[in-house]
């Protein structure tokens, strides 16, 4: 009677082997098959006589799978379960992600050999995956918005500060030609805020903001524009700004994005001045290798990079003590720089100030070949290695 029971649980075992789509085998200590179920037949494209008491396992997973795998058949072979994920090449050399499992046969305290369960996880995967994927998509969603808000933010907070100390310097002025010049100014600020709105629109209207259409854009123009914008902060802070790129320099570019980057570079360097100085700002344009370099150089009140290098342009990251500083401007700026296809690094000594440097693909600018220039020295010509100081902190796309 009770041999029967045996063999009526081995039966059942073996009906439960056959009917489940996990692939089920058994390996002697010499790694020779000695069962296989229905399932593993037809993933390895054998027959169960191809496979029991003929084949090894490296003959059935092959030599790459195989070395893949063997620590954990060693350690199955030393008496110890063993848990993993692998793949598995099928036939037609498509690819299953496997769930592995194998379990020490102990008889006597001797380890005989293992049984080897192999369950497909290929759904769990593609879900595994499409989960991936969304949540890329959401974070670039949310980097976009991030970004369109900073710009928003930053942009707007300037020209309302502008537009402020400059009416409110036009009630303290008498001279009807001194007042005819900041009526001036205030037209040319209008324009350029119209201006501003116009590329804001564009973005929106633009689905996924990494797919701009580039427009060919003066470098200097809107470093003026740039500068004109903070006019009122420039005139407060008594900072001193050389824009020495050549007139001629054009990049291929998104406005809204160029603007935005200058702005925040540029404010950055009047909002953190050393308190013993003037801000003095230097503006230059090189040629190193394939790439255009534009430099935005202060003599403010530097960075640590020693101490803040890694987390330079990292989102919510500050480095000074100052009220209004968020950690959002040069996060939004090297996002914004890598989506027009460059990089961006600085170069910065505690107390003497900072060196930002732009990269751009030499696809991005035009260099001039005429001689013709808003400059005496011609910065474009300069050789970049000017700029190469010792405290330098790389962020790359």
């Amino acid at each position: 009677m009770e041999n029967m029971e045996i063999e009526k649980l081995a039966l059942l075992a073996y009906s439960a082997t056959e009917q489940t789509d996990s692939m089920v085998s058994y390996w002697d200590k010499d790694l020779v098959c000695r069962f296989a179920n229905a399932e593993l037949s037809k993933n390895s494209g054998r027959t169960k006589e191809e496979i029991i008491d003929k084949i090894k396992l490296d003959e059935l997973l092959g030599v790459s799978l195989f070395e893949r795998n063997l620590p954990y058949i060693n350690n199955a072979l030393d008496g110890a379960v063993q848990r993993f994920q692998s793949e598995f090449i099928l036939p037609d050399d498509s690819i299953r992600y496997l769930f592995i499992k194998f379990c020490p046969d102990i008889v006597n305290g001797e380890v005989m050999g293992f049984y080897a369960f192999f369950r497909n996880i290929s759904s769990i995967k593609l879900l595994e995956k499409e989960l991936i994927e969304a949540n890329e998509r959401i974070e670039n969603q949310n980097k976009r918005l991030l970004n369109f808000s900073n710009i928003v933010s930053h942009n707007f907070k300037n020209y309302a500060q502008g537009f402020s100390g400059m009416i409110k310097l036009l009630d303290e002025l008498n001279s009807p030609e001194d007042q005819a010049k900041i009526i001036g100014i205030i037209k040319k600020t209008s324009d350029n805020f119209t201006n501003t709105i116009k590329n804001l629109i564009e973005i929106v209207q633009v689905q996924n903001m990494s797919n701009i259409e580039p427009i060919a854009i003066n470098l200097y123009d809107e470093i003026v524009k740039a500068i004109s914008t903070l006019n009122i902060r420039i005139r407060n802070s008594h900072s001193t700004i050389k824009n020495h790129v050549d007139g001629n320099t054009t990049i291929l570019s998104n406005p809204a994005y160029i603007e935005s980057v200058l702005v925040n570079l540029l404010t950055n360097a009047i909002k953190y001045k050393h308190p013993d100085r003037d801000p003095i700002i230097e503006l230059n344009c090189c040629t190193q290798n394939e790439e255009v370099v534009l430099t935005i150089a202060d003599n403010g009140i530097g960075i640590d990079l020693e101490k803040h290098g890694e987390d330079l342009f990292g989102m919510y990251k500050t480095f000074h003590e100052n009220d209004d500083a968020n950690g959002i401007g040069l996060y939004t700026t090297k996002y914004q720089v890598e989506t027009m296809g460059g990089h961006i690094e600085l170069e910065s000594e505690e107390g003497q100030g900072s060196t930002f440097m732009i990269y751009f693909k030499k696809y991005y600018f035009v260099i001039p070949t005429t001689e013709e220039s808003h400059t005496t020295n011609h910065p474009n010509n300069q050789d970049c290695n000017l700029y190469n100081k010792t405290n330098k902190a790389i962020i790359t796309s």
